[in-house]
């Protein structure tokens, strides 16, 4: 919100007028509010290993996250770039391996990756398009400068609560809301249901038909499962619900069968078909796969994404940025050691201390080193876990994080914040809507945001200046 000179950034004028103005009792009570109409809507989240395992109030805090719309330009730019990227760098590994033979991502670090799928090799999915919705994690450290985080090119979650904190802006914060041009997120639902049906199989109808299969009640995020599948009308099913005859998809309905186009699936590779993957599954559905391949149904996102989003693959973003766009990344990524070459190994191993050490396929805050904030005994543990496996691990400074205001139990505090912006790319283009999910620290000094881990949530404005 202030400028290194301690003056006010012109987008934050309103906000700061308004703290300034809002006695601490009303901010109390509006957070109040808002985690009842939270609690109402069942607007929660469950943490797997959990002993009581109970669902949870994810935090919501009620001070909006404030871009420009100059600087959620760049930012758009960036994201569409980055995305563009993944899909042509999946659609090469699954095909030419173009990428690999230039040498510029080793081989291994490819055959290698648990999460890539030889059974997508020559298969060709429907409209090219592999990643129809990217959640990619955004950080802020000065004010020209964001880093990308991490890709999320399987599952992302989180667009339940960045429209959930939308509502509240609407009906708890009005006053404030009202006195910006903020750019609608509202029709994300809308847009998404249409990036959908646009990758629908050439086969397809004029009305593709579209679900969203989901584990079930007892996933962390069955609420946003039922959430969209509610504001995008489609039917929310499971693995029980579907079938498949002749390679192509049904639905069971109170009218009979009725052929399904498009799979927006929430559940992991290894749990969507057991003919051809974990032969346990019991969410999935028997022949789907083949289906999939036969070009009778399209599964979004596709089969083997998973490829594209580990930590190691993020490390060289930029030279696939380079390689298949000939344009230099927009976003930067963030500094990293791969602890995988003798040199970035010995320099982390000497200064364990000093800086994040992530696993490589780990996810959710979890698998991760927070050097500056660890005991002895946390970095001789995960010294041992490198030394050990230093393929499994990279390594990234502390960064000096941007901060943004928040309401804490101490009053109006500086919280570090993150953004995973979420983007859809379809058979007729990219479409990103205005914001995204600004996850916050609420701890006093944390980096880790994850909801698990103690973060929450804040509405995330893009303002007209």
């Amino acid at each position: 919100m202030y400028a290194d000179d301690g003056s006010i950034r012109p987008a934050y004028a309103g906000v700061d007028q308004w703290l300034k103005t809002a006695p601490l009792d009303q901010l109390e009570q509006r957070r109040l509010e808002a985690e009842l109409f939270y609690r109402r809507g069942g607007i929660t989240f469950a943490v797997y290993g959990d002993a009581q395992g109970e669902e949870r109030i994810i935090p919501f805090d009620i001070i909006p996250r404030i871009f420009s719309s100059k600087e959620w330009g760049k930012l758009s730019e960036g994201l569409e770039q980055r995305v563009k990227a993944i899909n042509l760098f999946l659609a090469d590994i699954y095909g030419k391996r173009s990428i690999l033979k230039a040498g510029i991502v080793p081989e291994d670090m490819v055959w290698g990756n648990p999460a890539y799928r030889p059974e997508m090799a020559g298969v060709q999915v429907p409209h090219g398009v592999y990643v129809h919705i990217a959640g990619i994690d955004i950080v802020r450290i000065d004010e020209d400068d964001f880093y990308v985080l991490e890709d999320n090119a399987r599952t992302p979650s989180g667009v339940s609560y960045m429209l959930g904190g939308r509502e509240i802006s609407f009906r708890l914060m009005a006053d404030l809301y009202g006195r910006h041009r903020v750019a609608p997120i509202e029709d994300y639902p809308d847009q998404l249901v249409a990036s959908l049906r646009s990758v629908a199989p050439r086969t397809a109808g004029q009305d593709p038909t579209v679900v969203l299969l989901t584990p079930g009640q007892y996933n962390s995020a069955y609420y946003e499962h039922s959430f969209l599948a509610d504001k995008m009308g489609i039917e929310l099913v499971e693995g029980r619900d579907l079938f498949v005859r002749d390679n192509h998809v049904y639905m069971r309905t109170t009218e009979g069968a009725k052929q399904v186009d498009v799979i927006y699936r929430r559940l992991d590779d290894d749990f969507i078909d057991p003919l051809t993957f974990d032969p346990n599954s019991m969410l999935g559905v028997p022949g789907l796969f083949n289906a999939y391949v036969a070009g009778n149904v399209t599964l979004t996102n596709a089969v083997g994404t998973g490829a594209a989003d580990d930590k190691a693959i993020y490390t060289y973003m930029p030279e696939i940025i380079k390689f298949y766009l000939s344009e230099e990344p927009i976003l930067k990524n963030v500094p990293t050691w791969r602890c995988r070459d003798q040199q970035d190994l010995k320099y982390v191993l000497e200064h364990m201390g000093e800086l994040v050490v992530k696993e490589v396929h780990g996810s959710g805050g979890y698998g991760m080193l927070v050097g500056p904030h660890a005991t002895k005994e946390e970095i001789g543990k995960f010294t041992e876990l490198v030394k050990a496996n230093p393929q499994g691990y990279i390594a990234q400074p502390t960064l000096s994080l941007s901060t943004c205001p928040a309401y804490v139990e101490s009053g109006v505090a500086p919280r570090h914040v993150d953004l995973r912006p979420f983007v859809l790319t379809g058979a007729d283009g990219v479409r990103i809507v205005p914001g995204g999910l600004t996850r916050v620290a609420l701890k006093s000094g944390s980096l880790v945001v994850n909801s698990s881990q103690g973060g929450g949530t804040k509405d995330t404005w893009v303002v007209d200046l």
